[in-house]
């Protein structure tokens, strides 16, 4: 059994290693952030020492067998529900996903730590927040910017805004990215219109363009960007 201080000591450390992670997510706004991290990581090191050193009254009777590592078996799937209160349909796009890893990766941290394992947990937390906050900046730049497209439109003024051109690309509409309207320079009855297009496949690209051509009102247009 261990002492009271250990199992103080054991509880502040998860709340440690779990503000770490969720700060990362804190500062981008998301739904679970510092504090729900913080919980996460100090329940399942709670529920790990209950586990593992809850019943030792109960072992100390003969024919009496328990297997510690049910109750962590139950945190690893039971904080599915946290995990997927954090994730957003918003149109095509599923967002929220890498917070709902998160989540469960610190749920695993509380594990590691209740059960004595402070390296590993300490290592996981460096990794995880190496990931989380190390390897987004070369996503968006060698993964993220080359799935984005940009295109030039010239149509009849005010013919075109964003509720009709979501009608006519219907569910495509979610991969768009910016939508700038503009006065064209060389006609006063001319609008240029600029739409950046983000995440979007070579298909779903072609279909877009081949829907934004058939417009009425689309006059001239241009593909001004290409994947690097």
């Amino acid at each position: 059994m261990i002492t009271n201080l250990e199992l103080i000591s054991r509880l502040v450390l998860a709340a440690a290693l779990g503000s770490v992670i969720g700060f990362e997510r804190e500062r981008l706004s998301w739904a679970a952030g510092l504090r729900t991290h913080m919980l996460v990581c100090v329940g399942s090191t709670l529920i790990m020492i209950v586990s593992a050193f809850g019943f030792a009254d109960v072992l100390s009777n003969d024919h009496v067998v328990l297997d510690p590592s049910r109750m962590a078996a139950q945190v690893v799937s039971g904080i599915g529900f946290l995990g997927a209160g954090s994730i957003l349909l918003r149109g095509e796009i599923v967002r929220g996903l890498t917070t709902a890893a998160s989540l469960w990766s610190v749920a695993a941290v509380g594990l590691a730590v209740g059960g004595g394992m402070y390296t590993a947990a300490i290592a996981a937390t460096i990794i995880i927040l190496i990931i989380l906050a190390g390897i987004k900046p070369l996503e968006r730049r060698f993964i993220t910017f080359r799935q984005r497209r940009q295109l030039s439109l010239t149509v009849e003024r005010g013919a075109l805004t964003f509720h009709s051109l979501h009608d006519a690309l219907g569910t495509s509409s979610a991969r768009v990215k910016q939508f700038v309207v503009q006065q064209s320079d060389d006609s006063a009855e001319l609008d240029v219109v600029m739409i950046t297009l983000s995440r979007v496949s070579t298909m779903e690209y072609e279909a877009i363009c081949s829907a934004l051509r058939q417009l009425p009102a689309v006059r001239e247009f241009r593909e001004e960007g290409a994947p690097g």
